[in-house]
């Protein structure tokens, strides 16, 4: 598949955000720097699972993968469900 490296270094550094977010909740008392840090990492998160379903959707539309673009935290949280 056309760019699947590109997918696959994606994933990859979703586990390692889903791995600090997991770490960060697995704390019995958070700081207010593990807090601000839990919050970055979430929309991280959010931000590289929305480049991963633009890449998907491309290449299912027989669109080229590498047009999707990292999109801000703010646009992503104005999606409407």
């Amino acid at each position: 598949m056309e760019n699947q490296g590109e997918d696959n270094s994606v994933l990859s550094h979703i586990k390692k955000l889903t791995a600090r977010e997991e770490d960060l909740y697995g704390k019995e008392n958070l700081t207010d720097e593990d807090v601000k840090e839990l919050h970055q990492v979430k929309s991280q998160l959010d931000q590289y699972w929305d480049l991963l379903h633009q890449r998907r959707a491309l290449r299912n539309a027989g669109e080229n993968p590498s047009k999707a673009e990292m999109r801000s935290s703010d646009t992503i949280n104005n999606y409407v469900e």
